[in-house]
């Protein structure tokens, strides 16, 4: 179900944090590649994963919240 009444500051707000959530991932990812020590690259690799996490939850929120953006998943080539 479709929010009515969402902000169109709150799509912009989700959005952006959804291109913070993949730049994370990948810094996260470099640094990893760079890591030398098999311990840091294990906590690298986690906090990557956890950002990939909310990088989901922000698309579900505008799967739900942006009807165009859902029928964009729903209609693409």
């Amino acid at each position: 179900m479709y929010a009515k009444e969402v902000e169109n500051t709150d799509l912009k707000k989700a959005r952006q944090s959804m291109i913070e959530e993949l730049e994370a991932i990948n810094w996260y990812e470099t640094r990893m590649e760079d890591a030398k020590d098999p311990v840091l690259k294990n906590i690298l690799g986690h906090n990557r994963d956890e950002e990939k996490e909310h990088a989901a939850m922000l698309m579900e929120w505008l799967r739900k919240n942006d009807k165009e953006q859902d029928k964009a998943f729903e209609e693409h080539d």
